[in-house]
Parts: structure tokens; sequence; C-alpha cells
């Protein structure tokens, strides 16, 4: 049992300060609460990914790939309800300067658009003539502009999409929602898949799980600077993760990078915390493997954590940074 979360989760009995946050650096601990804990708010699914927090509505909305559907969590009433079903084996989910959802779909190889009258928008489903791969995690630049990654894990096998041949290279994109028009931002990762900007959008930092599909492949976070809004320039290693493997990512306000981390073993699932140097400074030990997070509540001091079956929720005191 990992000695950093004894405790029931049946009964509900978590002692203060919370076992499972764990200091690694003294830097970390400006961002502990002492009376907060780690809380399990739904389990259920078979692969939680991509959530997204709608602060208008109160509620959080994230994927169940292998489920084919999308699902919401109430903070008012902490009741779970069916939000899209079936969802195109829907994986990450951003939203846009007008609130509206953005999507990376499984299934149709696609990033969509949802309006305000729930039409779905189709922005990007093909390349240079050749079809996506599989679009994996998507972030939204202050101008507009859709990032998101291809990776490709959707057409792998018939678990979470359907198995395919990829007909284009693993890249991250860079695509005008207006014109249609896309660019490649980069084409260096084996298996591009969390991303998100500094708290100045002047770095991009990207996963690449290449280890997933090529062993040995180093498990690192890189950073790009970000030149003109537009393009990527100076590659470098932003953090190890060593034996885990980070998926999806998020910034918060003091640009301290906080990881999902796992498949290393039960010490390492959950979220590793980097200050803007790379430097590990403490982790979120939990009982599954972490595929994302994000922050949310009313004042973006609540960490959400989709991990393989369930969703959980910290408040920590930083905020996720605000979208301009």
């Amino acid at each position: 049992m990992n000695r950093h979360l004894d405790r029931d989760w049946e009964r509900g009995v978590i002692r203060y300060p919370d076992p499972a946050i764990e200091t690694i650096e003294p830097a970390f601990g400006k961002y502990v609460l002492g009376s907060a804990a780690l809380e399990r708010l739904y389990t259920g699914a078979r692969w939680t990914e991509g959530p997204v927090w709608f602060g208008d509505g109160r509620y959080l909305v994230w994927s169940d790939i292998p489920n084919d559907r999308m699902l919401r969590w109430s903070e008012e009433t902490g009741t779970v309800s069916i939000f899209r079903s079936p969802s195109n084996n829907s994986n990450g989910n951003t939203r846009d300067r007008h609130g509206r959802l953005i999507t990376c779909e499984h299934a149709t190889r696609r990033v969509t658009r949802t309006e305000h009258d729930g039409r779905i928008t189709v922005l990007m489903d093909a390349y240079q003539g050749k079809r996506l791969n599989a679009p994996n995690d998507v972030v939204v630049h202050p101008d507009g502009h859709i990032w998101f990654t291809d990776p490709g894990y959707g057409i792998l096998g018939n678990y979470e999409g359907y198995k395919a041949v990829p007909e284009l290279p693993t890249h991250v994109y860079r695509l005008s929602p207006d014109t249609g028009e896309a660019t490649v931002a980069t084409d260096e990762l084996v298996m591009p898949n969390g991303l998100c900007f500094s708290p100045d959008y002047s770095k991009l930092y990207i996963t690449d799980t290449g280890a997933s599909h090529k062993p040995g492949h180093p498990r690192q976070i890189l950073a790009y600077d970000v030149v003109d809004n537009a393009r990527l320039a100076n590659r470098r290693v932003f953090c190890d993760m060593g034996k885990a493997l980070a998926d999806g990512i998020r910034c918060d306000v003091d640009g301290n990078i906080w990881s999902s981390a796992g498949w290393a073993g039960e010490s390492s699932n959950g979220v590793h915390v980097f200050d803007p140097g790379g430097q590990l400074i403490g982790k979120i030990h939990l009982p599954e493997i972490v595929s994302n997070l994000c922050f949310g509540g009313v004042k973006r001091n609540r960490l959400f954590i989709t991990a393989s079956q369930s969703i959980y929720a910290l408040y920590v005191e930083t905020q996720g940074v605000p979208f301009p």
C-alpha cells in the first residue's frame, strides 16, 4: 500500500494534512492547504480524459473515451450526468475566447467546435488532403488560434476509436478557426500529447509519450519559445519525468507546471508539480493512473484530475491561468 494513500474512500475518512500531498521542495509548501484533502468526485468510467471547466455553469465536463461519451459534474449539486453521447470517442477539450467548447475526436479524426446553440462545427479533419490521425489534446491562444496534438492513439486499436493506418506523421498543429488554414507547429516529437502555454503565452510546453510507442524513448516535457504568436523555436527539455509518463499538463499563474504522471508503478501515479525552472517540487499521489487535469471552481483554485476510472479534485493555494 502506498504510504501516501492510507485512506478509506468508501467511508470518506481523510486525515489532515492529507498524506497524498507530498512536499519535495520547500517552494511547494505555499501551494498546499493544510485543511484541503484530495476528493474523489466520481468513479465508473473506463478511461477519463479531457477535463474542461465551465465557470458560467459551474460544472466540469470530461471525456470517457472507451464508453464514447462525455460526462458533466455539477459543482452545485455534486451530481454527474451525460453531457454528450455518443461523443465520437472524444479526448481533449478546451474552450475558446467566446466560451465555445473545442473538442478532439478520435472516431471521426477531427477537431470540432460546439456552438452556443448546440450545433457542431468541424474545424479540421485533414491536412494537405490526408486525414488526421486522431487529435488528442488542445489549447487556444488569446489570438484565437487553436493548437492541438495529433499522435494517433485513437487509430492504434478499436478500444478508443477505430483501428486504421495513419496517413500523416505525428504533428502539433496551429489552426485558424476563421479561415481553416493550418500549419505544422512541430514534427519533432514521436507522440506529441498534452500541451499548455506559459502565463504570458511566450512558451508552449508539450509532453512526448513516445515511450509508450517506442521503448527507451525519453520521458520528458519539452519547452518551446512561441515566436510572433505563430511559430515555435528553441526546443529544449523542460523536465525529465524519470520512469513516469506525462500526459496532460496545465500551468498556474506562477508558471509552475502541473503534470499528470503514471505508467511506472504505484508510487508514480498522480500529479507531479514542477517550478518554472523544471525542478520537481511536489507530488499529489493517487490510486489510479492520471491522464489529465485542469483548474476550475469559482476562484480557479480547484485542481480537477481525470484518473483512469475516476475524477478527483483538490483545492490548492494557486490559480490556473485566466483566459484573456
